[in-house]
């Protein structure tokens, strides 16, 4: 039996899938403290640079330099340039509103990675995929509710969408620069990428990070740090279609760290419109997988 068969490899995978889903949704929560104090595109810099220097002693270790030289230069700068765009339109969505309603948003990417594959890899989607992804975003409807006054901001909701889309965008990036490009590679130039030229546009808003704040990037740094790791053991241990369905715990972090730390409860609307999303986000994964029996990982709503 192959391992990532064996039961208790599943169910290791799994547990490693949660954990990574946690840490992510710890990492966004913290770049939504920072938010009230800096830009976002400072915050997209600080993220992505101390996520940066955590990966580089994994690096020094392995001496695995020699793998981080890059094919198709011009793909990791259009990844980096989404990266940029999804990390500050997501720090400008979440300082706007709770974890929990831009979640409910991005937990839409899945559907669009499904969508966007058809004018980018030229995939065939079929009927069902394609009332799957209408299903999906009438639950964005319930939660943005536009016929009505909403209870948060359009201005950060089409924020959040931003985001997504540019999640989505970047994900498929990945599929075309896998086969040339080490995982360490892509995370190497993609942070390198995002953290210097966020930087470089941050510069004339640029505040000086309060002492107290270091412990918080630090943080931010570890957890993005951990979750990139937990999150490829997890598909290393079991297949995509166990583990993937998993990632929508992030929407029950979301919920838990809005009301512990923010007081905020999700109203029913925001509920019911998650479950339509999270539900067609999970039925898009696993009709992937009965199709093509190449299953597409739902990408990881947390930046």
């Amino acid at each position: 039996m192959s391992s990532r068969k064996h039961p208790l490899h599943r169910l290791r995978g799994i547990l490693f899938m949660i954990a990574a889903v946690f840490v992510f949704s710890i990492m966004d929560a913290l770049m939504k403290h920072l938010s009230a104090h800096y830009v976002p595109l400072q915050i997209a810099c600080l993220r992505a640079l101390s996520s940066l220097i955590c990966l580089l002693p994994a690096i020094a270790w392995q001496r695995s330099w020699r793998s981080l030289r890059p094919t198709q230069p011009w793909l990791h700068g259009l990844r980096g340039a989404l990266g940029i765009v999804m990390l500050t339109s997501f720090v400008f969505a979440v300082h706007r509103l709770t974890l929990a309603q831009t979640y409910s948003l991005f937990l839409a990417v899945p559907l669009l990675m499904t969508a966007l594959s058809v004018p980018i890899h030229g995939e065939r989607v079929t009927a069902r995929r394609w009332l799957i992804i209408a299903v999906g975003l009438c639950g964005v409807l319930v939660i943005l509710q536009p016929w009505n006054k909403g209870p948060f901001s359009m201005v950060a909701a089409a924020a959040a969408a931003i985001a997504a889309v540019c999640y989505a965008l970047s994900a498929l990036t990945v599929r075309t620069l896998g086969p040339g490009n080490s995982s360490l590679s892509m995370a190497f130039w993609y942070l390198g990428l995002v953290g210097v030229a966020s930087g470089l546009l941050a510069w004339r808003d640029w505040s000086p990070v309060a002492a107290g704040d270091w412990l918080w990037l630090a943080a931010i740094g570890v957890s993005g740090a951990l979750g990139q790791l937990w999150l490829t053991e997890a598909f290393r241990r079991a297949p995509p279609s166990v583990v993937a369905p998993f990632e929508y715990t992030a929407i029950l972090w979301a919920f838990l760290i809005d009301w512990v730390f923010w007081s905020a409860s999700p109203s029913v609307s925001l509920l019911i419109g998650a479950g339509i999303v999270v539900t067609s986000g999970i039925v898009v994964i696993l009709d992937e997988h009965r199709l093509a029996g190449r299953p597409m990982s739902a990408a990881l709503p947390m930046p």
